[in-house]
Protein backbone atom coordinates (compact mmCIF):
# COMPACT_ATOMS: atom_id res chain seq x y z
CA UNK A 1 0.00 0.00 0.00
CA UNK A 2 1.44 3.34 -1.22
CA UNK A 3 0.43 6.37 0.72
CA UNK A 4 1.36 10.21 0.46
CA UNK A 5 0.65 13.44 2.15
CA UNK A 6 -1.70 16.04 0.29
CA UNK A 7 -0.96 19.23 1.65
CA UNK A 8 -2.19 23.05 0.12
CA UNK A 9 -1.81 26.84 1.40
CA UNK A 10 -5.49 27.11 0.77
CA UNK A 11 -6.11 25.38 4.14
CA UNK A 12 -4.55 26.06 7.27
CA UNK A 13 -1.75 24.48 8.48
CA UNK A 14 -1.54 21.57 10.29
CA UNK A 15 -1.38 22.25 14.31
CA UNK A 16 0.00 19.36 15.39
CA UNK A 17 2.15 16.25 13.74
CA UNK A 18 -0.66 15.07 11.24
CA UNK A 19 -1.32 15.83 7.37
CA UNK A 20 -3.72 17.91 6.13
CA UNK A 21 -4.57 14.99 4.31
CA UNK A 22 -3.37 10.98 3.25
CA UNK A 23 -3.95 10.01 -0.14
CA UNK A 24 -4.04 5.95 -0.67
CA UNK A 25 -5.51 3.53 -2.69
CA UNK A 26 -7.86 6.05 -4.78
CA UNK A 27 -8.94 7.44 -1.36
CA UNK A 28 -8.53 10.78 0.12
CA UNK A 29 -8.81 10.47 4.04
CA UNK A 30 -8.86 14.46 5.21
CA UNK A 31 -8.38 15.67 8.76
CA UNK A 32 -10.61 17.81 10.08
CA UNK A 33 -10.83 21.55 9.26
CA UNK A 34 -11.52 24.18 11.59
CA UNK A 35 -13.27 27.55 10.32
CA UNK A 36 -9.58 28.81 10.56
CA UNK A 37 -9.20 31.22 7.60
CA UNK A 38 -5.75 30.48 6.05
CA UNK A 39 -3.74 33.27 5.33
CA UNK A 40 -4.12 34.90 8.94
CA UNK A 41 -4.60 31.70 10.67
CA UNK A 42 -7.63 33.37 12.15
CA UNK A 43 -11.04 31.71 13.65
CA UNK A 44 -13.86 33.39 11.98
CA UNK A 45 -16.60 34.53 14.04
CA UNK A 46 -19.69 32.38 14.24
CA UNK A 47 -21.26 28.93 13.60
CA UNK A 48 -22.31 29.71 10.15
CA UNK A 49 -19.48 31.72 9.05
CA UNK A 50 -17.16 28.51 10.87
CA UNK A 51 -18.70 25.71 8.98
CA UNK A 52 -18.89 27.67 5.80
CA UNK A 53 -14.22 28.19 6.19
CA UNK A 54 -14.20 24.61 7.21
CA UNK A 55 -16.13 23.55 3.67
CA UNK A 56 -13.84 25.61 1.94
CA UNK A 57 -11.02 24.61 3.78
CA UNK A 58 -11.97 20.25 3.47
CA UNK A 59 -12.62 21.73 -0.37
CA UNK A 60 -8.97 22.94 -0.73
CA UNK A 61 -7.75 19.97 0.82
CA UNK A 62 -9.62 17.67 -1.51
CA UNK A 63 -8.53 19.96 -4.70
CA UNK A 64 -4.79 19.45 -3.73
CA UNK A 65 -5.49 15.86 -4.20
CA UNK A 66 -7.14 16.28 -7.43
CA UNK A 67 -11.04 15.75 -5.83
CA UNK A 68 -14.33 17.92 -5.06
CA UNK A 69 -16.40 17.52 -2.56
CA UNK A 70 -18.62 15.36 -5.00
CA UNK A 71 -16.03 12.90 -4.36
CA UNK A 72 -16.81 12.84 -0.63
CA UNK A 73 -18.50 9.42 0.80
CA UNK A 74 -17.66 10.09 4.65
CA UNK A 75 -17.73 13.23 6.83
CA UNK A 76 -17.52 13.67 10.59
CA UNK A 77 -18.65 16.72 12.52
CA UNK A 78 -17.77 17.34 15.42
CA UNK A 79 -20.07 20.18 16.98
CA UNK A 80 -19.41 21.67 20.29
CA UNK A 81 -23.40 22.68 20.64
CA UNK A 82 -25.75 20.97 19.13
CA UNK A 83 -28.10 23.75 19.21
CA UNK A 84 -25.68 24.55 16.14
CA UNK A 85 -26.99 21.32 14.24
CA UNK A 86 -29.84 22.80 12.37
CA UNK A 87 -27.98 26.12 10.84
CA UNK A 88 -24.88 23.84 10.21
CA UNK A 89 -27.18 21.59 7.96
CA UNK A 90 -28.00 24.88 6.03
CA UNK A 91 -24.41 25.23 5.19
CA UNK A 92 -23.41 21.73 4.88
CA UNK A 93 -26.47 21.40 1.82
CA UNK A 94 -25.07 24.20 0.37
CA UNK A 95 -21.78 22.61 -0.37
CA UNK A 96 -22.81 18.68 -0.69
CA UNK A 97 -23.88 17.16 -4.03
CA UNK A 98 -26.53 14.90 -3.85
CA UNK A 99 -26.88 12.25 -2.81
CA UNK A 100 -25.11 13.56 -0.15
CA UNK A 101 -22.38 11.47 1.80
CA UNK A 102 -22.99 9.35 4.89
CA UNK A 103 -22.32 11.77 7.63
CA UNK A 104 -22.11 11.22 11.69
CA UNK A 105 -22.35 14.51 13.87
CA UNK A 106 -21.23 14.32 17.58
CA UNK A 107 -21.21 16.72 20.15
CA UNK A 108 -17.72 17.48 21.80
CA UNK A 109 -16.81 19.02 25.07
CA UNK A 110 -14.52 21.03 23.53
CA UNK A 111 -12.09 22.16 19.55
CA UNK A 112 -8.88 23.28 18.88
CA UNK A 113 -8.70 27.08 19.14
CA UNK A 114 -12.09 27.24 20.43
CA UNK A 115 -13.19 26.42 17.41
CA UNK A 116 -17.38 25.48 17.03
CA UNK A 117 -17.40 22.99 14.41
CA UNK A 118 -14.92 20.70 13.04
CA UNK A 119 -15.27 18.79 9.42
CA UNK A 120 -13.70 15.49 8.56
CA UNK A 121 -14.10 13.61 5.42
CA UNK A 122 -13.55 10.70 3.32
CA UNK A 123 -13.09 10.51 -0.31
CA UNK A 124 -12.45 8.58 -3.15
CA UNK A 125 -11.57 9.04 -6.40
CA UNK A 126 -14.28 7.79 -9.41
CA UNK A 127 -13.19 4.95 -11.11
CA UNK A 128 -13.35 7.34 -14.62
CA UNK A 129 -10.63 9.79 -13.21
CA UNK A 130 -8.68 7.02 -11.51
CA UNK A 131 -6.54 6.12 -14.25
CA UNK A 132 -6.13 10.03 -15.24
CA UNK A 133 -4.44 10.77 -12.05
Amino acid sequence: MTRRAVSTTGAPAAIGPYSQGIASEGYVFCSGQLGLDPVSGELVEGVEPQAERALRNLSAVLDAAGLTLADVLKTTIFLTDMDDFSAVNIVYARHMADPPPARSTVAVAGLPKGARIEIEAIAHRRQADAGAR
